[in-house]
């Protein structure tokens, strides 16, 4: 089977399993996800999700965080870890919002990757969740399955992931399947226990599995 007929099944299998998978980070506006996703990094979204609400009691408003001290930012984000770059990267994400975009989340992958702490990872996440555009997470879950069920054949660089699923995923399933990844990897083909092949409703089809 080719990838592309691959990856069409696994789209298929993937959807009916997972037919609201989501972003599991909360927000309502676009600058809030960016937010998020930088404090996402080597943390759990749940935990993400406990210290924005306390940062935004705080904070509200876009402008609010971008007049606050990087140090202030910081005693409220620690728990995510990494806390220091954290607060640094989302004050100075803030105030290049205000002072170069007016204010306004920008929708192309090249601006995206202007802002403190995005990288393409988290451009990809806001152009398909929060403007709809053709996107592909390629976070720790997609790397990995991709690579198990043989979508990429032994590529571990993000960019890399990406620009091959981007061959054979067709650009309006990108983001749904890379949040059903998640759902997936965490749900059955973990990556800390043993995966649950016998649940797995890509089996028959997985590479890894096959090789067994």
């Amino acid at each position: 089977m080719d990838k592309k007929a691959l990856a069409q099944m696994v789209i298929g299998r993937l959807a009916e399993a997972y037919p609201d998978a989501d972003c599991s980070l909360e927000y309502d506006e676009a600058w809030r996800l960016l937010v998020s996703v930088r404090l996402a990094a080597q943390c759990t979204d749940a935990r993400v999700n406990t210290v924005v609400a306390e940062l935004y009691r705080k904070y509200p408003t876009m402008e609010a965080l971008a007049a606050a001290e990087p140090e202030d930012i910081e005693a409220i984000v620690r728990p995510c870890g990494l806390g220091h770059s954290k607060a640094r990267d989302i004050s100075g994400c803030m105030r290049m919002l205000i002072r170069d975009f007016h204010g306004r989340v920008p929708d192309t992958m090249e601006e995206l990757l202007r802002l403190p702490g995005v990288g393409r990872k988290s451009a990809n996440l806001v152009l398909g969740d929060v403007f709809g555009k053709p996107a592909v997470v390629c976070d720790t879950h997609c790397i990995r399955l991709a690579n198990r069920i043989g979508l990429v054949d032994g590529v571990r660089d993000p960019e890399k992931v990406e620009r091959e699923l981007r061959k054979i995923v067709p650009p309006q399933e990108g983001n749904a399947l890379c949040h059903r990844f998640v759902e997936h990897g965490r749900a059955v083909c973990s990556a800390r226990t043993k995966p649950a092949c016998h649940a797995c409703c890509l089996e028959d089809i997985c590479e890894k599995h096959l090789e067994k």
